[in-house]
Formats: C-alpha cells, structure tokens, sequence
C-alpha cells in the first residue's frame, strides 16, 4: 500500500468507506482509491493481476481489510525507542536516500550558534544546519517527537519530567 502523494496541508487517513464515498480507477495491477472529500488522503494499492476480475466492491473491501489489519497492528504495538550506545555513531549517510539519517529513535544533540544565531546541531561531532537537521527529522514523517533540553554534559541521563505551567 502507498498514500498518494499529498499537498503541503496535512491531510486525513484513509477510513472506512462506501462505493459512494470513493472513486476507483485501475493503474495496472494497482488500484488507486481517492476519496471524494479532498481532506482525506488516498490509497494505491496492490492487488495484482486479479484486479481486472474484482469489481469496485470487492477492491473497497480489500482496502477495508488492509485498513483493519493496520489499526490492530498499531493497536498491538509497543514502541520501544532504541537508543544507539556511547561511542557508536548515531546518524549515518544514506546513498540511497542522498541524507544523514538517523540509526535509532534517540538523538543526543548539542545545540550551538553562529554568526547570526543562525542554530548548528552537533551530532556525533558533525555540525548540521536547521535545514540538514530538518531534512533528517523527514525519515520519521507522520511519527511525533519530543524534545527535552538538558545540559550539554547530562546527555545519556533520563531526566525527571515534571507536568506543569512555568508561570504557575
């Protein structure tokens, strides 16, 4: 399954819907599955050369099913954030991708600035613009991320976290 390409406004996941909700057009042995309200995201999806012997029905309910197994995977998912250990590196260039990416799910980063605040993010002792840190973030596109400043020399410790409004 691909998500059709979207625009810059970040749009709805794919839901469960009738034949009057949708278009289907064949692509192949792909179908592509286009909601009528322009907020929700698409779907191509593969089905392979059985595709000329599904009617539209059939092909919407093999997205239902692909739609169900995705929500009980998530539903069964436990994430576990991989820390990568001291003295292994924790970004790495990807050919393929033409980008540093990251090894694991946890940054340790220094912030430092330029001539003209402009910010460089220091990982693993290389030196990254906004935009080349940016550019990395976009390997977890569609995940969440929180950020937790600590002291420079407080890195690999687990800080405390305390809920609450600073004015307060």
């Amino acid at each position: 399954m691909h998500l059709m390409p979207k625009p810059s406004k970040r749009l709805k996941k794919p839901f469960f819907a009738d034949l009057s909700e949708v278009i289907i057009t064949r692509n192949g042995e792909y179908a592509d599955i286009t909601y009528r309200d322009p907020t929700v995201g698409g779907i191509s999806l593969k089905i392979g050369p059985d595709i000329i012997l599904m009617s539209d029905q059939e092909i919407l309910d093999r997205q239902h099913e692909v739609l169900l197994a995705m929500k009980q995977a998530v539903a069964n998912y436990k994430h576990e954030a991989v820390e990568i250990p001291l003295g292994k590196p924790q970004v790495e260039y990807s050919e393929r991708c033409d980008q540093w990416v990251p090894r694991g799910d946890v940054l340790r980063c220094v912030i430092h600035d330029e001539e003209g605040r402009r910010a460089v993010i220091e990982i693993d002792d290389k030196e990254f613009t906004l935009e080349e840190f940016g550019t990395m973030l976009t390997t977890f596109s569609g995940w969440g991320m929180r950020i937790v400043f600590v002291p420079e020399d407080e890195l690999t410790k687990q800080p405390d976290i305390v809920i609450k409004d600073p004015t307060d």
